[in-house]
């Protein structure tokens, strides 16, 4: 009997977005045999993302769902392993409360445990698992409402029309409390909301006690990272502004502890450093976190992120950091308890050459050591006495969950994608390194266009990414959808990492410092030459695109040269000037220009991509969001008006509801759009150029 050939596979188009399933947040059960994780995938009817908790045994086998709210995250293992503490917006308003589930009965009933005004998220269980701390919003008037017995929040309400009635006595004090609306303090709006006076507070409830009653414990008008307990329940760890007086909470954060019986909260760091994350031991004496050092004049945008460790009650709180010697920052940590083969460690994932390979190391700083490396990068990771479980895409694939034995090899345990996979093309990545021309040795990878014949040459989709900071990946999981679609078109696709990008050293990142604009152009440039030499790409069909940082780059670039047949300049950067004025991050200018606006204008103006956007001829694209407040839509206007006036080809294409993460997380028809629009024009102006 003949075999039966297998169905041709297709190329990736814009709308397979809603194919592809990602995963966040793995959480290994206190028994240690299985992993609670958030399953995401984008819902086309509904234009959001189904968002579920699922289970999966560190063994293998078929992962199972616990919830179906379809707006479930943040899992949290009671510490007897019975219940699963969660997040859902499941309810009427649609805003995030946090449940209860138990972990014997899949998809069934979850216990509502928060009613709060604003919302409920990142639930945490006591070490006795008789209470929960979760964050909170509220403002000044909304915490003195709290402290009244009977506030409607801890009464569920009784009728569809009782949620009515309440909906529209807040929308209705909420426009009162914006109008007019108060600004006091930078930043005044981000993500796409203003803040306002609301502010993330930290409150614990006793499970053991009805009717349950929310306790605050924070009271500062600052926001608080999500509350993590020490192991002998006296005290809570949280990170926030230092001063809740200064400006810019994101650059002077620190760690706290707080005092469970009577409130006390005490700084455990300082302002040399911008400190966050906090982690205690399994013994409680030592606190693992991250942080950006201040020292020696180096801004804090140029510094590694820094694995650190302090004791956590023998003040003054000495800072001991644990990865200057590798140079790489760091991300996602987690303890090992001391019956782990290698005793207590601090597991971390890093920065590296375009992966993210998983270290460990000694609280002393010593034994440094890699757990698992590859063609991979780890996004999440938690970590027990047998292994790390972690979240990582490939070159090949979107974000899978893995298991990494201290005493074995690395298991695939979930295969969300495969049945999208095995219907599509995929393009690996190869690597390549290239010489800049004043020496520096340069990172980047290039795809081929599916169907790639040698001896032809193709149109080029170069992509520069954002930052400046951060790098681009083997296994780039933010962008493995548009690279692969763009080689589906019939493009090479490629990526590199400039000087600037992290993944290289702190000197590597601080080689921009001042000289946004001709450091990194030099470097992209030479990719682009480096990649002409090998003989498949059309120097005549050259397109470019970036986003943020990158949106910075592509302008800049076109300014500067007419190579480019096609741009697409996204959420961008143009004015350094109006951008410090509008952002919510204004030091970012500041810091990496050591100079306040009004000291060297000149300066921020002849590094500012407006100030040659007049010479621009290369046919241009800008998207922004309408709500994008890290890099507000005046400067896409700014843009617009410059090459238009200036006698360019020039579109612009505005996102209403959406912010700076629209690529990533924005509403997923908006993401498909996008993807088109960009293609389109690559192929009207750039492939169709022969």
């Amino acid at each position: 009997m003949d075999t039966p050939n297998p169905t041709p596979k297709r190329p990736i188009r814009a709308d397979d977005l809603y194919r592809i399933v990602t995963l966040e947040d793995p959480k290994i059960s206190p028994d240690g045999r299985w992993i609670a994780f958030t399953r995401v995938q984008p819902d086309p009817m509904e234009n959001n993302y189904i968002r579920n908790i699922w289970l999966v045994s560190v063994n293998g086998g078929s992962p199972i769902q616990l919830t179906r709210g379809n707006k479930d995250s943040s899992p949290a293992w009671s510490p007897d392993g019975a219940q699963i503490a969660f997040q859902s917006g499941r309810g009427a308003d649609g805003k995030p409360q946090i449940y209860v589930i138990p972990v014997a009965a899949p998809g069934g009933e979850a216990r509502q445990i928060t009613r709060m005004l604003n919302g409920a998220s990142n639930p945490a269980w006591s070490p006795d698992g008789t209470r929960l701390a979760f964050l909170s919003a509220a403002s000044a008037d909304e915490r003195a409402l709290e402290d009244r017995s009977q506030d409607e929040k801890d009464i569920p309400p009784k009728d569809k029309l009782e949620i009515k009635h309440r909906a529209e006595r807040r929308e209705e004090a909420e426009k009162k409390r914006l109008d007019p609306y108060p600004v006091w303090r930078i930043p005044y709006r981000t993500g796409t909301t203003f803040t306002g006076e609301r502010f993330a507070h930290i409150y614990v409830v006793d499970l053991t006690v009805e009717p349950l009653h929310m306790r605050r414990l924070t009271h500062r008008e600052a926001n608080h990272e999500p509350p993590v307990w020490s192991p002998d329940a006296s005290f809570i760890y949280t990170a926030r502004q230092f001063d809740p007086a200064q400006d810019e909470p994101s650059r002077t954060s620190a760690i706290f502890k707080i005092r469970l019986d009577d409130g006390h909260i005490e700084p455990l760091t300082d302002l040399s450093a911008t400190s966050f994350t906090p982690i205690p031991s399994h013994d409680g004496s030592l606190i693992a976190f991250t942080r950006y050092p201040r020292a020696d004049g180096i801004p804090v945008t140029e510094r590694i992120t820094r694995v650190s460790v302090i004791a956590a009650d023998t003040p003054p709180y000495q800072v001991r950091d644990l990865n200057v010697e590798l140079d790489r920052s760091a991300h996602f940590l987690a303890w090992t308890p001391p019956d782990a083969p290698h005793g207590c460690e601090i597991v971390f994932s890093a920065s590296h050459h375009g992966n993210g390979p998983i270290f460990a190391a000694k609280p002393d700083g010593s034994g440094l050591r890699t757990v698992c490396e590859g063609r991979f990068r780890a996004t999440f990771l938690d970590a027990n006495k047998d292994g790390v479980a972690f979240i990582a895409s490939t070159p090949m694939c979107p974000p899978e969950l893995y298991w990494q034995s201290f005493d074995g090899d690395k298991t695939q345990l979930t295969h969300f994608n495969q049945p999208f996979l095995d219907e599509v093309c995929v393009q690996d990545t190869h690597e390549f390194w290239f010489t800049s021309p004043d020496g520096a040795k340069v990172h980047g990878w290039y795809l081929l266009p599916v169907g790639y014949e040698v001896g032809k040459k193709y149109p080029l989709a170069l992509n520069i990414h954002g930052g400046p900071h951060v790098m681009w990946s083997t296994a780039e999981a933010s962008m493995f959808h548009e690279w692969q679609f763009h080689a589906a078109r019939g493009y090479v696709v490629l990526a590199t990492n400039p000087r600037g990008s992290d993944g290289y050293g702190e000197m590597f990142m601080r080689a921009i410092h001042e000289a946004w604009g001709d450091v990194a152009m030099m470097d992209v440039m030479a990719g682009v030459d480096a990649l002409l030499e090998k003989g498949f790409v059309d120097p005549d069909r050259l397109a470019l695109t970036g986003g943020s940082y990158g949106g910075y780059m592509v302008a800049w670039i076109l300014g500067h040269t007419d190579r480019f047949k096609a741009a697409v300049a996204q959420r961008g950067v143009y004015n350094l000037l109006s951008f410090y004025g509008t952002s919510d991050v204004p030091s970012l200018i500041s810091g990496e220009f050591d100079a306040e606006p009004w000291e060297a204008p000149d300066k921020l103006w002849k590094h500012s991509p407006l100030a040659y956007a007049h010479k621009i001829k290369t046919p241009l694209l800008i998207e922004h969001a309408e709500q994008d407040y890290r890099v507000p839509i005046e400067q896409a206007e700014q843009l617009f008006a410059y090459v238009r006036r200036s006698g360019g080809n020039v579109l612009m294409l505005r996102y209403p509801r959406e912010g700076h993460e629209k690529s990533r997380s924005g509403e997923p028809q908006h993401r498909v759009d996008r993807l088109t629009h960009m293609v389109e024009w690559f192929d009207r102006y750039a492939k169709g150029a022969e």
